[in-house]
């Protein structure tokens, strides 16, 4: 083979290792259907360093081997932006929100429901990628979004970003989007990062700011860039579509990464509920996200709303609450719970996060205070998440103060002063008071009517305080002694009120074994225990009589957990307690047991969503249990069924997406009845 042959069939082979390669990339991360495994991923790649090695001259800009990183630059050089790239004005409130959607409306003069794209909001780093004939020449930062900085030699090195666009692309074409740091890459960043003992980042945002920023993009090259596209800006030869949501489809198909909850909505509505879904899913996307874009999806609406300064008028980010803040740690003290649990909590500076004002946060325990090396004095973040109890999520060591003061585990409890004990390998500690500590009294009261639990309506934490500082309670048995005249003297507490409670009272006496055991508040027995307790044993008296080795024998209950329950009744305090209930009258159906202790529903699992009309959604789950079910909160791949009464939303959804089975109410009442499957 002459040597013209030769560095032909060289080039013909990079160029087909190149298509492969950048096919093979289009297949895993936009398709995310991989044909290949990594390890020949891994085996193409070598081969074209191999070759561009040997022969340098087969070296090209859009090569996938040259991710890993150009030579340092001094500085960034400024690009100028052909189409300005603008920020979006904010909604923090639904009223905000509500006010955006009939500003729309009012400007394009008409009264019907908007239809928008709806997205999460990342939160990264904006950032343009240009294309000339379908091959990345350029990328730029935001900055002031008329001018920003070259980052191509950086954004080069990100693998999800297709070098060259699938399918017939125009001269010119600009893709828009966020780079961002996966929430598990950024783990392992820090890891890495503490194991050399360099200083560690303090979230995503940050880390993905700081890679993009590096004037070596060797550097660049080894942090776990990610991006994802949503709009697009200088376009020469194409026409894009009419609808916003198909330049989506577009920018798709040319093998950039899209997002995948990017869904249409219609009205404020429609943006409302795409909102709460999105933000009860938040804490389990593999990205962090500050909030939702809504794009009105007609291109033709956009350009008639127009922009207004530096904002387009057809758009809007409507922002999560933050949810970190940092704040001083004034003092530490200790709460006591229902099983007589010490948890550290942490009193601080008042803080605006998560959207409420925070002064109170959770520390756990102490093996947490230990590792996060929290100290009286010391500036903390706080994080808050919706719903979830503030909590201190790390100490910024580098503002510690001189003088601080370590936190330490009380020996006595703080409230009863009974001796605290922490077994050699336990996390917790536990004041040993039972009911004789007030404050393990008050939280076994309040467990006790709970919801869940009796659902005694009226009986919560306010009136539970005065009860038990009036000293006219101190079980839940002493609950049913009370009268309407007793009730009525307490602070704001009128004579209907009192009636009402009294009233409340007689009605929880009838329960099922399964509420009962739960309202006990005995030691890591949650409601699918009890159930399990209540199916396995079908009475109370079987239960009381039982030994560890006979409760151990109870489907998905270990040593541990048997243990507890056994320990439990042989306390006498708790043994009267649960006579005392009996004498004032509590009562259940007897539970029915099948032959042998033959479950009927057994290895299936039910959700239950929406309103049903014939039975309280608690009472449902504690009918399925018993006949062997798993009556769990949301839908998985897991799930059997899922019953839907009125006004079901985000799960009937969800198990619609994964093919479950979905059923009436119906049809739940007919397997409750015939107890078999449908």
């Amino acid at each position: 083979m002459s040597a013209g042959s030769s560095a032909k069939a060289w080039r013909g082979r990079a160029e087909r290792l190149r298509r492969d390669i950048e096919y093979h990339n289009y297949r895993y991360y936009i398709l995310d259907d991989p044909q290949i495994p990594d390890a020949e991923w891994d085996r193409l790649l070598q081969e074209l360093l191999t070759l561009e090695a040997a022969h340098p001259e087969l070296v090209t800009a859009d090569s996938p081997t040259q991710r890993v990183g150009a030579a340092p630059i001094d500085e960034f050089a400024e690009v100028r932006h052909r189409v300005p790239m603008l920020s979006l004005d904010n909604a923090l409130t639904e009223e905000d929100l509500r006010a955006f959607d009939r500003r729309v409306r009012e400007r394009l003069g008409t009264s019907d429901e908007i239809e928008y794209s709806a997205e999460p909001k990342l939160d990264g780093l904006a950032i343009s990628v240009t294309y000339e004939n379908g091959v990345f020449v350029r990328a730029a930062t935001r900055g002031d979004g008329r001018t920003g900085e070259d980052v191509t030699a950086n954004v080069r090195t990100i693998r999800s970003l297709p070098l060259h666009l699938q399918g017939k692309a125009p001269p010119l074409f600009e893709a828009r989007g966020e780079v961002f740091i996966p929430v598990s890459g950024f783990e392992r960043l820090n890891a890495d990062a503490a194991k050399r003992g360099e200083k560690i980042f303090a979230n995503p945002r940050n880390a993905a700011a700081g890679s993009l920023r590096q004037l070596d993009p060797r550097i660049t090259a080894q942090r776990p860039l990610d991006i994802f596209f949503y709009s697009v800006g200088a376009i020469e030869g194409l026409e894009l579509p009419a609808l916003h949501s198909q330049t989506l489809e577009l920018l798709r198909g040319y093998g950039l990464r899209v997002s995948p909850e990017i869904r249409r909505v219609r009205s404020a509505a429609g943006c409302l509920e795409y909102y709460a879904e999105i933000g009860r899913r938040r804490a389990s996307l593999s990205y962090q996200i500050d909030g939702v874009v809504y794009k009105v999806d007609s291109v033709t609406a956009q350009r008639a709303l127009g922009f207004v300064s530096r904002a387009p008028r057809w758009a809007v980010a409507h922002k999560f609450p933050a949810e970190e803040a940092s704040t001083q740690l004034r003092d530490v003290e200790f709460q006591v719970g229902r099983t007589g649990a010490l948890t550290p909590v942490a009193r601080l500076e008042p803080v605006f996060v998560g959207g409420v004002t925070v002064s109170n946060a959770t520390l756990h325990n102490m093996d947490e205070v230990l590792r996060k090396d929290v100290r009286i004095g010391d500036t903390v973040i706080v994080r808050r998440a919706g719903d979830v109890i503030p909590e201190v999520a790390r100490v910024l060591i580098e503002r510690r103060p001189a003088k601080t003061r370590e936190v330490q585990l009380p020996t006595r409890c703080p409230v009863c002063a009974a001796p605290v004990e922490r077994d050699a390998d336990a996390v917790v500690a536990r004041c040993t008071g039972g009911y004789r500590c007030n404050a393990q009294r008050k939280e076994r009261i309040r467990h006790f009517a709970s919801r869940r639990a009796l659902d005694i309506e009226g009986v919560g934490e306010r009136l539970v305080e005065q009860l038990v500082d009036a000293g006219l309670v101190e079980t839940p048995a002493d609950l049913y002694r009370l009268d309407a005249a007793t009730l009525a003297k307490l602070e704001r507490m009128g004579p209907k009120s009192a009636e009402n409670i009294v009233s409340a009272l007689q009605k929880s006496k009838l329960t099922t074994l399964a509420r009962f055991l739960f309202a006990l508040g005995v030691r890591d027995v949650g409601e699918a225990t009890a159930a399990a307790l209540a199916v396995h044993f079908g009475t109370l008296e079987q239960l009381l009589g039982a030994d560890l080795e006979t409760v151990q024998k109870v489907p998905d209950i270990g040593p541990v957990i048997a243990r507890h329950v056994v320990e439990f009744f042989a306390e006498p305090k708790n043994y009267d307690v649960v006579e005392r209930l009996q004498s004032a009258g509590l009562h259940w159906p007897q539970v029915e047991i099948s032959a042998e202790g033959e479950q009927p529903l057994a290895g299936l699992t039910f959700v239950l969503t929406g309103t049903l009309d014939t039975l309280q959604r608690e009472e449902a789950e504690d009918a399925l249990r018993a006949l062997g079910a798993k009556a769990v909160g949301s839908a998985s791949k897991k799930t059997s069924y899922l019953v839907a009464g009125r006004d079901a939303g985000s799960k009937l959804r969800r198990a619609k997406e994964l093919g479950i089975k979905v059923l009436d109410e119906a049809a739940l009442q007919r397997i409750l009845k015939e107890k078999r499957p449908p």
